[in-house]
């Protein structure tokens, strides 16, 4: 069984920076690719970006050139470094882990989820 905690959520101001982190622990971490998708209130779940085991990444449109995924295998974690933050990037955000191949763009492509953490910029 895989089970992944996310933290570094809080509140920052239009602007600021946040980092989050996500630990694994039940698999081989480094063999599988790690995603971060977010839930704003009263809306649909997001694809956000994801990592291969191979290090490439893809980014959603909303975030490209500002958010950053990089993962330290060594610590079983992944990282989601967020800049230039805005008001709508405020939101749930989760990691999940994907066993599968693929695009890897979609929520029902990853096996196990975090417990997410929240998010809020303020304008």
């Amino acid at each position: 069984q895989v089970q992944l905690v996310e933290s570094g959520g809080g509140l920052v101001q239009a602007g600021g920076s946040l980092r989050l982190s996500c630990a694994a622990s039940g698999r081989t971490f480094s063999s599988y690719a790690m995603g971060w998708f977010r839930q704003a209130a009263g809306k649909e779940s997001e694809f956000v970006g994801r990592i291969r085991w191979s290090r490439t990444t893809a980014y959603a449109d909303s975030v490209k050139g500002r958010f950053t995924i990089s993962r330290d295998n060594a610590k079983n974690t992944t990282y989601l470094q967020m800049n230039s933050m805005k008001p709508e990037d405020t939101a749930i955000y989760y990691c999940a882990l994907s066993t599968r191949g693929g695009i890897l763009v979609r929520h029902e492509e990853y096996d196990y989820w975090g417990q997410g953490t929240q998010v809020t910029v303020s304008s």
